[in-house]
């Protein structure tokens, strides 16, 4: 891990964030004795030591943090977003990316004041954002320490980086304190959801739980540097044989969310983890496949799509029309 500096506390006005802040934490940190934080609400005491389905202790566990290049432009600014990678997920996809953080649970326990000093360390170094990945299972101890960083002055618009498998009644709590909403939208059929992401009601709660960060935030805004400063931009990752039914979950998104939303239909996928268990998640995405997912999102009326890795693409994609 970086070892960050110390910092000499100093307070200045409360803010409408940090009152936010305060409150969601007094009212989140309940969960932590009987956990409801996330659908699965498993009930368990983790202040006692207990684990649920994130497998997750009741202090922070962190694999990492950095400022980060590999988002959206947007997110990314100049100068990086400020990403701390929280250990653990409340999922479990079998195509997870970042399977040694999310399965393996890969990472260290620190305090609420060493995560304080992490937040503090990423503005120190220019990041235009808190970038918060996988925050969900840890969100009242990760308040604890935004609190903690408010008080000395921190600044930066907070960024909740989620795989979409929230509770309504916990995002409401987090109104005022979140700024940008960074949801997947991974799958749209319960039966998919059950095989390869196991939460058959993934899809019912990933709908619920978008339109609630829409109704906090609205449609993405961008700074005249073409940084966002607050809204919602969704990722939809395609996946192969159409697997994710990428047509309903654009439909629904344009429909039913916002016609101006925001969206990053990723083409990037390729076979880790699991994945070779679980046809057609055997094989990458086609170039063809990919293509078709960006002309339905145009005839739907869909133009916000971010752009930042699509000249990437052609290296990344297999151009195989014998998979079609």
């Amino acid at each position: 891990m970086t070892r960050w500096p110390s910092f000499t506390p100093w307070r200045w006005g409360i803010g409408d964030k940090l009152r936010a802040v305060r409150r969601a934490r007094e009212v989140l940190a309940e969960h932590l004795s009987a956990c409801r934080l996330c659908p699965w609400e498993c009930g368990v005491d983790r202040r006692a030591g207990k684990r649920g389905r994130c497998g997750l202790p009741a202090g922070p566990v962190v694999s990492g943090y950095e400022p980060h290049f590999g988002e959206e432009a947007c997110l990314v600014g100049e100068t990086g977003s400020g990403a701390v990678f929280f250990t653990g997920c409340n999922l479990f996809c079998v195509f997870c990316q970042t399977w040694e953080i999310s399965r393996e649970r890969r990472g260290v326990e620190i305090s609420e004041e060493d995560l304080a000093r992490i937040f503090l360390e990423l503005e120190a170094k220019g990041c235009v954002n808190l970038n918060l990945i996988t925050p969900t299972p840890q969100i009242p101890v990760i308040l604890g320490a935004l609190e903690r960083a408010l008080e000395r002055g921190f600044h930066l618009p907070v960024v909740y980086n989620t795989g979409g498998y929230e509770r309504v009644e916990v995002l409401r709590e987090l109104s005022g304190v979140v700024d940008i909403y960074l949801p997947d939208f991974k799958v749209w059929d319960p039966e998919v959801a059950e095989r390869i992401l196991g939460a058959r009601d993934y899809p019912e709660v990933a709908r619920r739980a978008i339109k609630e960060m829409y109704r906090q935030v609205g449609n993405l805004v961008l700074d005249e540097r073409g940084v966002a400063k607050k809204g919602l931009l969704v990722r939809h990752l395609v996946l192969p044989g159409d697997l994710a039914n990428t047509r309903a979950i654009l439909r629904f998104l344009i429909r039913e969310v916002s016609a101006e939303i925001y969206i990053n239909l990723m083409g990037h996928y390729h076979p880790v983890g699991e994945a070779s268990r679980y046809p057609p998640l055997d094989r990458p995405l086609t170039h063809k496949e990919w293509e078709k997912a960006i002309q339905e999102a145009k005839k739907m009326g869909i133009f916000k799509l971010d752009r930042t890795h699509w000249s990437l693409l052609p290296l990344i994609l297999l151009d195989n029309s014998a998979e079609e």
